[in-house]
């Protein structure tokens, strides 16, 4: 049994800083692709960064160069940091964990969310 559990967001002014973090209470496989999501009330969900067990990240270009991802396999936990937030940043941030296309065994496991809000 995998569970993600995000914890971190809360309320911040515009310009400031969050950093969000997902700690899974069972096992993940190292090779796993690890990644943060977020959904707006009525929007789709969106990717908002990954990062593969080497290290690869990947930013949506709306948060490039302002949020950093990284993981730590020897806790099981992934972070999101979060700087010069704006109010469009506002949504639920979901952790997600993820086999990487070169792995045999399928998985696809999500977090409950954390709410940020960037709001003044």
């Amino acid at each position: 049994q995998v569970q993600l559990v995000e914890s971190g967001g809360g309320l911040v002014q515009p310009g400031g800083s969050l950093r969000l973090s997902c700690a899974a209470s069972g096992t993940i496989p190292s090779i796993s692709t690890m990644g943060w999501y977020r959904q707006a009330p009525g929007k789709e969900r969106e990717l908002v960064a990954t990062i593969s067990s080497g290290g690869s990240t990947n930013y949506a270009d709306s948060v490039k160069g302002r949020f950093t991802i990284s993981r730590d396999n020897a806790k099981n936990t992934v972070y999101l940091q979060m700087n010069s937030l704006k109010p469009e940043d506002t949504a639920v941030y979901y952790c997600n964990a993820r086999n990487p296309p070169v792995f045999r065994s399928k998985y696809d496991y999500w977090g409950q969310g954390t709410q940020v809000t960037v709001s003044s």
